[in-house]
């Protein structure tokens, strides 16, 4: 989606009544973003509504000290005003809490401004205790991370608690920010795509979609039929593998050794798959600006066949395992998002679909080839708890081989393709523009702008940093044994939400 002359300018008080307009209107807030412009910073708000994406944007003029916050509205932008807070130095003035977030600094450090032509200074970081939000006898304070045992990514969960219940949960993500948006700014397109694929590495499939889908609209080019399905065939590999994950941690808290050992033997072999298919277990240098790099590695048949036995064997140890009562048990009532604040946080992907929130960009935006696939069967459930997050998995699992094994029979029916004929050449892009994919942890969404074929700022928004709210309000009528469960069940990516 171009951006160029799509935007309406409002003043700061009219972008806030224009958004809040919207939303009462029926419009899901997708997210904000803040950009440094000349005379100011821009602030754009981005919303869904009946398959088509909304802007609203405004500008806080160079030495205001902040402007109208949107949460006490729209309680979904609570996060995205708090990140630009910290990475722009903007007030959101009204904003019930503006602890920091993805960089806390100490007072009187420059905030950085990623996308800005001048290079930030040294970030100080202010890592001091944060205060306690939950008052009582008994009640005290555990850190649980940045470094816990096993494979996790670095993040500090502060669990207040009497000892056994959570009744108030924050996250402090900061160890895992790296400054990608700032890392973006002068590079190539292509190198762009490197970067984009390492935002958050569990999808780097679905960032190296939305991010070169932003460009080809930019460029008002499209990438040829066969690029298009191929880029579907490896987004829905890459759904599985990350579903079977979320299944794999699921397996281990319960102590379900065996179901653990069989989960971990299909998703290696569907890791292995994919390097055959393209050289990397993850995808990775498949989809560049205007397609893909080229045809997959190996033919059609042998990847049917190959499907055909990772799908029955999955299928089958799923099925046994969502029969066994004391694993259902550890899940059913665990983490429960109920659906009205699914509705008022925006939820999105297998986390707002448990909780009766449907949207599926490959049905309800659809991209790349999935227009002509068919409607994906988008299965929602209404309990919204760690069980039915890990039943929209299931499902999702079945449609991703089914939609996988389509995109390669249309593939097989286009014939042989030109040596030119997986990309097309997009040139020195210069504009700006938003692309998005349903990642495994729901929609994805990147604002890129460009001169001259070098990036001048790109803002990847991942469904991680977008859920992670409601991750935070799924504890209070839960236990710390309950953490492991409802962890795994939202399936997110610290990486995609520190930046």
């Amino acid at each position: 989606m171009r951006l160029d002359g799509r935007l309406d300018w409002h003043d700061p008080r009219g972008f806030v009544r224009a958004v809040v307009k919207r939303s009462n209107e029926g419009a899901r807030f997708c997210g904000l973003f803040a950009s440094p412009g000349a005379g100011g910073t821009r602030l754009l708000a981005v919303l869904s509504h009946a398959g088509q994406l909304l802007t609203e944007a405004t500008l806080v003029p160079e030495g205001a000290g902040g402007f109208p916050a949107l949460t006490p509205a729209v309680p979904a932008a609570a996060w995205y005003e708090r990140e630009i807070r910290d990475l722009f130095g903007l007030e959101p003035y009204g904003h019930p809490r503006t602890d920091p977030l993805v960089l806390p600094l100490r007072p009187g450090s420059p905030a950085p401004r990623p996308g800005s032509a001048k290079p930030a200074a040294p970030a100080e970081l202010d890592t001091s205790p944060l205060p306690a939000h939950v008052q009582g006898e008994g009640v005290f304070t555990l850190s649980y991370g940045p470094v816990r045992s096993g494979v996790f990514e670095s993040v500090e969960y502060l669990i207040e608690t009497p000892g056994e219940r959570i009744p108030h949960l924050r996250a402090r993500v900061f160890y895992k920010h790296r400054g990608m948006e700032a890392r973006f700014a002068g590079l190539s397109l292509a190198d762009g795509t490197l970067l984009a694929e390492r935002y958050e590495g569990v999808a780097s499939v679905a960032h190296a979609i939305a991010y070169c889908s932003a460009l080809e609209s930019a460029a008002g080019a499209q990438a040829p039929p066969a690029a298009e399905l191929l880029r579907v065939l490896h987004a829905e590999l890459e759904r599985v593998a990350n579903h079977l994950d979320s299944v794999l941690r699921h397996t281990e808290g319960a102590g379900q050794a065996v179901a653990n050992a069989r989960i971990a033997i299909h998703k290696e072999r569907l890791q292995r798959l994919r390097a055959d298919l393209s050289g990397s277990r993850f995808g990775r240098g498949v989809v560049v600006p205007g397609g893909v790099a080229g045809p997959p590695l190996q033919g059609g048949d042998a990847v049917l066949g190959a499907l055909g036995r990772l799908e029955k064997g999955i299928r089958g140890d799923l099925d046994l395992l969502m029969a066994t009562p004391s694993f259902v048990d550890r899940l059913r009532g665990a983490g429960v998002v109920p659906p009205e604040l699914a509705r008022e946080r925006a939820a999105v992907g297998p986390v707002g679909r448990a909780s009766a929130q449907g949207e599926d960009l490959r049905s309800d935006r659809p991209y790349a080839a999935y227009a002509r696939l068919g409607r994906v069967d988008v299965q929602e459930r209404g309990s919204g708890d760690a069980l039915a997050r890990q039943y929209v998995r299931a499902d999702e699992i079945v449609d991703a081989f089914h939609l996988s094994r389509q995109a390669l029979d249309e593939l097989e029916a286009l014939g042989p393709q030109p040596a030119g004929g997986w990309s097309v050449d997009l040139g020195p892009v210069t504009g700006e523009a938003l692309g998005w994919a349903e990642a495994p942890q729901g929609e994805l969404l990147y604002l890129v702008s460009a001169e001259d074929g070098r990036l001048v700022r790109v803002k990847p928004r991942s469904a991680s940093f977008h859920n992670l709210a409601l991750f935070m309000a799924a504890f209070p009528t839960d236990i710390f044994t309950d953490f492991v469960f409802i962890e795994a069940s939202f399936g997110l990516s610290i990486a995609g939400v520190a930046g």
